[in-house]
């Protein structure tokens, strides 16, 4: 089948789980929207005709849109070989640029406030924020990638499959032990029953066959729940799931009374914002967040050095 056939190049390219989901629901919305016809059938017409329906009739986000494409010249080019040329006639949906939501420094102590009557909510809550890392990257933090000997954390295969260090929070480093032997204890129970063994990245489970038994390869924050995994139908213990802290921030936030659309992401622009304010250097700042372009960080100087807070309004003049 087609969707045999695409989930295997997928995986011969390592992409994660997520993107092979959501390339494969636009796949198949691809093939219905056309009456089935097979793709190999299909070319550059039929694509912009598809993109237009979601773009105007069902008025789809300019991200979903993106999705869409990227999922559509993957099956193009990579499973059908088929040359579509440059896709002149395609139109790639823009992203407006608007300026991040960012807490003070006040508003990031009265979250994490709320979040500390559950310590494993509050414990990365404070990752999201003293690390500026991404959701994803908190939640699939293994044993081995926090170093407390050199005081740093190491992201792995974060967004664009790069590694990146950050600096490990000092306050933080007696909370990580404690989750560690929470975590510890839940991994010992599931070897006492034959179970103990988490997800490796690429074909690591082939070359080293015991290491998704061994601890360093353990989830940071295991879930609370054995599952079966997607793709090899093995019983593994995944991370925790990003919808288990979004609702927590969002609470949170209602809780400490702020009126701003908070989620997790919204630490993320606040440690940027924050570092800046502070005088840390903008390529340093790059670095931290992962950001292949420093373009893309540089839209945290509008927030951390905007002038408008500092303005007199002729309103309290009078």
């Amino acid at each position: 089948m087609l969707l045999d056939v695409v989930r295997e190049a997928i995986r011969l390219r390592h992409l994660s789980y997520a993107t092979e989901k959501h390339y494969l629901h636009w796949i198949r919305r691809f093939v219905a929207f056309h009456g089935k016809r097979h793709p190999r059938e299909m070319g550059e017409c039929e694509i912009v005709a598809f993109l237009s329906d979601i773009a105007m009739r069902r008025n789809c986000s300019p991200g979903t849109q993106n999705q869409a494409l990227n999922a559509l010249v993957f099956l193009f080019r990579n499973v059908l070989g088929k040359d579509l040329g440059e896709f002149r006639n395609i139109q790639w949906a823009r992203r407006k640029q608007r300026a991040p939501e960012v807490m003070t420094r006040e508003e990031v102590s009265a979250v994490l406030e709320s979040l500390s009557g559950n310590f494993q909510k509050w414990i990365i809550g404070s990752l999201l924020y003293g690390c500026g890392m991404r959701l994803s990257e908190a939640l699939r933090l293994r044993v081995k990638d926090i170093d407390f000997g050199q005081g740093i954390i190491v992201i792995r295969d974060a967004k664009g499959d790069k590694d990146r260090i950050v600096p490990l929070p000092r306050r933080l480093i007696k909370p990580l032990h404690r989750q560690l032997a929470h975590s510890k204890k839940i991994h010992d129970m599931d070897l006492k029953v034959g179970l103990g063994r988490v997800s490796l990245p690429f074909a690591l489970s082939r070359k080293y066959p015991n290491a998704d038994r061994e601890w360093p390869w353990q989830y940071v924050f295991p879930s609370t729940k054995v599952s079966r995994d997607p793709r090899s139908q093995e019983i593994k213990r995944h991370h925790l799931y990003g919808s288990y802290m979004e609702e927590a921030i969002k609470r949170a936030a209602r809780e400490a009374g702020l009126t701003k659309r908070i989620t997790c992401h919204t630490f993320r622009h606040s440690f940027a914002t924050h570092l800046l304010e502070n005088g840390k250097d903008i390529r340093l700042i790059q670095e931290l967040l992962g950001h292949s372009d420093v373009k893309t960080t540089m839209i945290y100087t509008h927030v951390a050095k905007s002038p408008v807070p500092r303005v007199v309004s002729p309103f309290d003049e009078l």
